[in-house]
């Protein structure tokens, strides 16, 4: 299996990583794993980001941040290229936040783009 370290294609902010963390910790299936970025069709503006627990596979970019191991996939990581995951712990607008200097537009959830 060949993964590739060079240049992370996604980054992870402190409070995003601590979040991560504290995730992988309560969920004892996901123990061992790494974060998964990627980028499917859907969401109102064409293309909508996903996250979970997961393997490294083939072709995988590797990144690791604050203690997090982030996985991206190579078809994913030409749009997800250069973004930042924050996480922000607030009653109203809480959650993973993505800024992704790819995306021409957001909408207004801030869970889809238009690449």
């Amino acid at each position: 299996m060949s993964t590739t370290t060079a240049e992370p294609v996604v980054s992870l902010t402190p409070s995003a990583a601590e979040q991560v963390r504290t995730m992988l910790a309560n969920e004892k299936d996901s123990a061992g794993k790494r974060l998964r970025v990627y980028v499917e069709k859907g969401g109102c503006s064409g293309m909508q980001y996903g996250m979970v627990f997961d393997e490294p596979r083939d072709g995988d970019a590797l990144g690791e941040f604050h203690g997090v191991g982030v996985l991206t996939d190579p078809i994913s990581a030409q749009v997800l290229r250069g973004c930042v995951i924050d996480f922000k712990d607030e009653l109203t607008g809480g959650g993973f936040k993505i800024t992704n200097p790819n995306a021409k537009q957001s909408c207004g959830c801030g869970k889809s783009f238009e690449a």
